[in-house]
């Protein structure tokens, strides 16, 4: 990953070898539909009983403490899901009833198939964001997939969703803008760095002292896709992290989603200017390394 050149280094020595880029679903309490067609008022009890085992799988979003423990949840939520779909689908309703019957189906298969699909992401997120907020995109998109239909009832006075956790409005969006100096500390040098982010995601680059740990840098600067900074006054000799991803947190300083965290395999040195190019590339010279998160 990336291209890299120094002003003064030693010619002599060889460039890197280029790196290239639970539980079970619970049931309806009935498993025996009514006769039809339903009426306005039998159709709200039914979406009362379907509405209590939708809520008992949804909560359990709000309680847990695990990536594991989310992906279990959301996996008894999408079984419930398909169960309720089964529900409904063995329902008559009056011609009234008809449109809004066949809407909130659909709707209950939309939510399931994605709470299903997106799974592995899901759980990608929750190693990025946390478990906690990550959650709260699952529980903010159950409403989202299921918002048409729960409107088009509550039109018709019907009641269903009131179980649903809500888990407010996402955070605003809070994405720094490019060159913005996330940190600083320590002493002030002679060493000078241009980044350019030749990648389609943001990035977070951390500039990190012999010694020290990636997540106590000398120097982090954000740095947007396809956008170029330049960096003076850095002290000693360092290392170069960067992170990546979608979704900044800028309470912790790190991607809510979709994120990576590399290491340059090189080793900076505050006595020349460098440049480096974040892009995979087949003529590039500069290795990177998968790291843990920080």
């Amino acid at each position: 990953m990336g291209l890299l050149t120094g002003c003064g280094g030693d010619p002599g020595r060889p460039d890197p070898v280029v790196s290239t880029s639970s539980s079970a679903a619970p049931a309806p309490v009935s498993t025996v539909p009514p006769a039809g067609p339903l009426s306005t008022s039998a159709y709200q009890a039914e979406l009362t009983r379907i509405d209590q085992v939708l809520g008992g799988s949804a909560q359990a979003l709000t309680r847990v403490r695990t990536t594991e423990g989310l992906g279990e949840a959301i996996t008894t939520l999408a079984q419930s899901l398909n169960t309720i779909a089964i529900r409904l689908a063995a329902l008559t309703v009056t011609s009234r009833l008809s449109a809004v019957h066949q809407l909130l189906q659909e709707r209950i298969g939309v939510a399931a198939t994605r709470l299903t699909g997106s799974l592995d992401q899901t759980e990608e997120d929750a190693r990025c964001g946390g478990v906690a907020h990550t959650s709260q995109k699952v529980q903010r998109q159950l409403r989202a997939d299921l918002g048409t239909a729960l409107g088009q009832l509550q039109r018709l006075k019907l009641k269903f969703g009131t179980t649903l956790p809500d888990p407010g409005l996402a955070p605003k969006d809070q994405r720094p803008t490019s060159g913005e100096v996330l940190v600083r500390r320590g002493p002030d040098g002679s060493g000078r760095l241009k980044i350019t982010n030749g990648m389609s995601k943001d990035v977070a680059i951390s500039i990190v002292n012999d010694g020290r740990p990636p997540g106590s840098p000398q120097l982090m600067v954000y740095v947007q896709a396809t956008k170029s900074i330049t960096l003076n006054r850095i002290g000693g000799t360092y290392h170069l992290y960067f992170k990546s991803g979608a979704d900044w947190d800028p309470q912790h300083r790190k991607f809510r989603s979709d994120c990576s965290f590399k290491k340059f395999a090189q080793t900076f040195t505050p006595d020349q200017g460098w440049q480096i190019n974040l892009r995979p590339s087949p003529t590039g010279n500069a290795t990177t390394t998968e790291v843990e998160a920080y």
